[in-house]
């Protein structure tokens, strides 16, 4: 019997007892880390927006088109989704438990990948995020304005602008949802006056892509112009819409007796939010507020720290009434 060997030979059974006991102590401080954690098999979420579409629309233009090519993937158990009013599917795909969730998330993207020229042209400009998804919180964030001089569209866009990225970059950190909306230039169409013009909002969508967008000016003195020119200047076009005044003057329409018709003629244009779907609030505080998952077998306490570090250093360089508060750890 092997108890025999190691009672015959005592100081072979405490050398070996002593080995064992090194490599848990070295296991122990290397062993990810959490409170309670996550059993749940892994998962890979695919997460596509049709601005103005209701949700049956959704459903049957993207939704629908982007789950026939991921049914199948290896590996995959079952799939929901949800398509919502705001004119955003979401897509939940649920694989075996020991899947490798990297090459799970690769797989799912790449079908994603062969439906995308099925869908419509404004998901695709918008474009379709595939990540792999822990769905255990492992923080709260909310940057917050406590005198109030601060709007939330102007928390939600800081958030979005340098918040976000940093904290993306934190070991540990898998995904940040931003719940706050950046800013967006918002056009009001008035149907009556449209239909009085005999105009369609594809029409008014359509004037406001040609007239909003930046166009390569090429080069004075290059070739094949005359060899005498000694220089190249390059020639930079300004011709970007970035305030509600430049897009009140886009030409819409003009008509046969050649007046034109202007888009503050038809609409309402202002600055506002991507999307209103969300508001927060922090202790009655205006406030922007984002949502942190960790990496699948992250360590969370070392996670976490790593997050509040990141806010602490970026606090530094914070406006004036900007801070943060963390309402769930």
């Amino acid at each position: 019997m092997i108890s025999e060997v190691f009672i015959k030979r005592p100081v072979t059974a405490i050398v070996i007892s002593i080995l064992i006991s090194i490599i848990g102590i070295i296991a122990v401080s290397t062993l990810p880390i959490s409170q309670y954690p996550s059993i749940a098999p892994p998962t890979v979420t695919v997460t596509a927006n049709y601005t103005g579409a209701d949700a049956q629309t959704v459903e049957q233009t993207v939704t629908t088109l982007i789950e026939s090519q991921i049914n199948g993937t290896p590996g995959m158990i079952y799939m929901s989704s949800n398509s919502t009013s705001n004119g955003q599917a979401t897509i939940t795909v649920t694989f075996e438990v020991g899947t490798d969730i990297d090459i799970a998330t690769l797989d799912v993207q790449n079908r994603v990948g062969i439906a995308e020229p099925a869908l419509p042209e404004a998901v695709r400009r918008l474009g379709i995020t595939t990540r792999k998804a822990n769905n255990d919180i492992l923080m709260l964030v909310a940057l917050t304005s406590p005198k109030g001089t601060r709007s939330e569209n102007f928390l939600a866009n800081y958030n979005n602008l340098y918040v976000k990225d940093a904290l993306l970059r934190v070991k540990g950190v898998g995904d940040v949802t931003a719940f706050g909306q950046p800013f967006s230039m918002r056009v009001w169409l008035d149907a009556n006056k449209l239909a009085n013009l005999s105009m369609t909002p594809a029409d008014v969508s359509t004037a406001i892509a040609e007239q909003n967008s930046r166009i390569p000016g090429g080069s004075v003195g290059g070739r094949p112009q005359e060899s005498s020119t000694v220089f190249e200047y390059p020639i930079i076009t300004d011709s970007d819409l970035s305030n509600p005044e430049d897009f009140e003057n886009i030409v819409v329409k003009t008509n046969k007796d050649g007046s034109i018709v202007l888009l503050k003629d038809v609409a309402r244009v202002e600055l506002g939010q991507f999307n209103y779907g969300t508001s927060s609030t922090v202790n009655g505080m205006t406030s922007s507020a984002m949502m942190i998952n960790q990496t699948p077998g992250g360590n969370a306490v070392e996670s976490a720290k790593g997050i509040v570090d990141a806010l602490e250093k970026l606090k530094k360089s914070f406006p004036t009434d900007v801070d943060y508060t963390i309402s769930y750890e």
